[in-house]
């Protein structure tokens, strides 16, 4: 089953056990999900469908330290649900190794020599670690790469 399959299954799931909450976020997914086809006339992959739901995670996260910068515990509390919700739609995530060592593997692919570089070893990685692992966190293994 794909993963559109997949989460509208467990919207489906949620109706049916009259989880709200969980209704809501899996609502919010299926629906910027179907913007993205709408906008791009097409089906979306798997892939399409992940890369979807990582900008909704990285929205979640920043939208949490907004609201806790604002003692907005309430709301901060929300996004953090809707955060979970999307995390489980998310592929296994890579251990810090296995990043490691596709930055190496990517560092030589790519022929880099310094920090001017990074994109083009970012490009590399990207495909590769999308979705299964952070990409901010790539970013700075690269560039601490690159510079040491």
């Amino acid at each position: 089953m794909d993963l559109k399959a997949q989460i509208t299954e467990d919207m489906k799931a949620a109706m049916r056990a009259r989880e709200t909450q969980r209704l809501a976020a899996i609502r919010l997914v299926l629906a910027a999900i179907k913007q993205k086809e709408v906008d791009e006339r097409k089906d979306l992959t798997d892939q399409d469908v992940v890369s979807v739901i990582e900008k909704m995670i990285k929205q979640r996260r920043e939208s949490i330290s907004q609201y806790e910068k604002a003692a907005r515990a309430d709301l901060a509390d929300v996004e953090k649900f809707e955060l979970a919700v999307l995390q489980g739609y998310m592929p296994q995530a890579l251990s810090e190794s296995d990043v490691e060592a596709a930055v190496a593997a990517a560092l030589t692919e790519s022929g880099a020599q310094g920090v001017r570089d990074m994109g083009k070893v970012m490009g590399v990685l990207k495909s590769k670690l999308a979705g299964r692992a952070d990409m901010s966190v790539v970013s700075a293994m690269v560039k601490a790469r690159l510079s040491g």
